[in-house]
């Protein structure tokens, strides 16, 4: 590619828009793929009585556009995740005990995340 001295900044400006744009992107499908893999793994980590806690398990996007992407990672039952990670008092006195499985999963992904970010733009 050939420039001009004087359209130097233009075709500067415009590469680094492009790379920008592409990085974003990649980030994107990094950040749905280890959200996937997330639930998944929440799925089968799950305490599972019922089963409808263990499958309650959803990812959702929050916020999106063209430079970023949030994804939360839920539960439907969001009300028996702090009991069941850390553990609950009993109606009739003693505890229940904690069933570690949202706090792994969480340091699995985000180690997953940033090797996955990592490589993106590393390749790109």
């Amino acid at each position: 590619m050939k420039v001009d001295v004087s359209g130097l900044a233009d075709a500067v400006q415009k590469e680094l828009m492009a790379y920008s744009q592409k990085a974003a992107n990649e980030v994107k499908i990094a950040t749905d793929k280890v959200a996937a893999q997330g639930v998944a793994e929440l799925r089968t980590t799950s305490p599972k009585d019922t089963g409808k806690y263990q499958r309650g398990w959803r990812k959702e996007t929050v916020y999106e556009d063209r430079a970023g992407k949030r994804v939360v990672v839920r539960n439907t039952r969001y009300q028996l995740t702090h009991l069941l990670e850390r553990g609950h008092a009993k109606r009739n006195g003693g505890r229940v005990a904690a069933k570690p499985h949202i706090h792994k999963v969480e340091d699995k992904m985000i180690g997953e995340f940033e090797k996955s970010v990592r490589k993106a733009l590393s390749d790109s």
